[in-house]
């Protein structure tokens, strides 16, 4: 025992194989220093993705490194170098090397500062596809599917690509993805933040923020629009929405402090309600709302949450007059005895300003 216990003393102590890395930097030097924002942007088709995408040209982040799977970045102003670079990829198995050579010395030499992947749902559909064209040839039936350990394999190799681009670039990243046609995306569980998977593989664990690019008719005007349905940026919370986005609206917000969605600039262009309308309008809950201290983004999570959408203008009467009432039973100061009340001023403002609208019966 002794001898045993003389050898554990005089042995040398055990390092690391890889510790003498650890003295060529300091490990403080890894602290984040830049403002750096990766995001998702999913939407149908002519919902305006790749020319958000491009928009990474016009942030001051360096020249942009564009990926095109679909081919159609010549469409973009500015794709043919002028104002970034477009690389066109002509079969999926290219992305991996394309991405290597952008982000090793010979990409580094252009001045790359950002990358723009479009679109993801190309590369992996088409992908996926070979694996089960794979599998149905060794199986020789045409509805074979892969198996759970197959499908767990494919995605590791498919998600290095996200990998590289959103995690070892250390750069602004946007990729592209693809939804359901405009009145199906009802089916998709999206509230609360509580995203779907787009494809097997995952798309949103990769992300800093998803957004859903739509295209709204305000007046006789088509006003695209980007609503925020994946966050884990606090400036930019779920149900946020920016009118003709472009990627620099989004990075200014960071670090800029909480930033609420700002109601509507043309709601005194509304025309006034009938007077023999039913229930409150949509005036009334944004009046509300705002005397209660809540915001454009809040009123749309709630109101995807309890009616089913989060679009405020599809909201019937009924819908509002429900949101109105549950809105008075959370904020609206309580007298009941015991009840915490609010501070004084706010209680008063909300007494005096706040009055629960009351539905207007129809003319006989």
């Amino acid at each position: 025992m002794a001898l045993g216990s003389r050898s554990l003393i005089s042995s040398p102590p055990r390092t690391h194989p890889n510790s003498a890395m650890s003295l060529s930097f300091n490990p403080l030097s890894r602290r984040p220093r830049r403002r750096r924002l990766v995001m998702a942007v999913r939407g149908a088709a002519g919902a305006g993705k790749s020319v958000f995408a491009a928009s990474l040209a016009d942030a001051g982040l360096g020249r942009l490194c564009f990926f095109d799977t679909e081919r159609k970045a010549r469409l973009l102003p500015g794709a043919d170098g002028t104002t970034f670079d477009a690389l066109e990829i002509e079969q999926p198995q290219e992305l991996p090397a394309f991405i290597d050579w952008a982000l090793g010395p010979e990409g580094q030499a252009q001045g790359y500062g950002c990358y723009a992947l479009d679109s993801w749902a190309m590369y992996f559909g088409r992908q996926h596809r070979a694996l089960l064209e794979a599998v149905r040839a060794r199986t020789s039936d045409p509805t074979e599917q892969p198996t759970a350990e197959e499908l767990q394999a494919d995605q590791l190799v498919l998600q290095e690509v996200l990998r590289r681009l959103c995690v070892d670039s250390g750069a602004c990243v946007v990729i592209t993805d693809q939804i359901a046609a405009k009145g199906k995306e009802d089916r998709e569980e999206n509230e609360l933040g509580r995203v779907l998977p787009m494809t097997a593989s995952g798309l949103e664990y990769f992300v800093d923020v998803m957004v859903e690019l739509f295209v709204r008719v305000e007046g006789f005007e088509t006003v695209r629009v980007a609503r925020v349905v994946k966050s884990n940026v606090p400036e930019l919370p779920v149900g946020a929405e920016i009118e003709q986005p472009t990627f620099a609206d989004f990075l200014n917000r960071l670090g800029a402090g909480p930033q609420p969605a700002a109601l509507p600039a043309d709601e005194a262009s509304q025309p006034a309600a009938e007077p023999d309308a039913l229930g409150p309008t949509l005036a009334d809950l944004r009046e509300t709302a705002t005397v209660y201290g809540l915001d454009a983004a809040q009123l749309r999570v709630a109101a995807r949450h309890y009616c089913g959408t989060s679009d405020l203008d599809r909201l019937a009467p009924d819908q509002i007059e429900n949101l109105l009432d549950r809105m008075h039973a959370r904020y609206a100061p309580s007298t009941g005895d015991g009840a915490s009340a609010q501070p004084e001023d706010v209680a008063a403002e909300v007494s005096t300003t706040v009055e629960k609208p009351k539905k207007r019966r129809r003319a006989a």
